[in-house]
């Protein structure tokens, strides 16, 4: 069996006031998710714990980012999250930042090769 993507999908969320990194990934996560409906692992026939999920997060401040709290977004599938450093912080005239989070999601199955 081999790892194979069937499903890539982008999002992406904002902290506009409270600068905070775990929401705007979180926003950014749901985002992703919601542009897509397909039900992969019924196309496949698997069971829904049976997708691989792999998450990539840009932010400025990755380690501000609480990964359990997007881990529980996911109801099913085995969630891995990665964050690294991107996104951007805008700052505000009257102080502060807006948080701008990117993510990634790819949702792979361990498929059989075909030759």
């Amino acid at each position: 069996m081999a790892k194979k993507r069937v499903l890539v999908e982008f999002g992406m969320g904002t902290s506009l006031r409270r600068m905070d990194y775990t929401q705007a990934a979180a926003r950014a996560v749901r985002d992703a998710l919601w542009h897509n409906s397909v039900n992969m692992a019924e196309l496949f026939g698997f069971e829904k714990e049976a997708m691989l999920v792999d998450v990539e997060i840009a932010v400025q401040q990755p380690d501000a980012v609480d990964v359990a709290e997007l881990a529980a977004i996911f109801p099913y599938g085995q969630v891995a999250i990665t964050v690294a450093h991107g996104g951007l912080d805008v700052p505000k005239p009257s102080g502060g930042h807006t948080v701008i989070a990117n993510a990634a999601i790819a949702v792979s199955f361990d498929l059989e090769e075909v030759a």
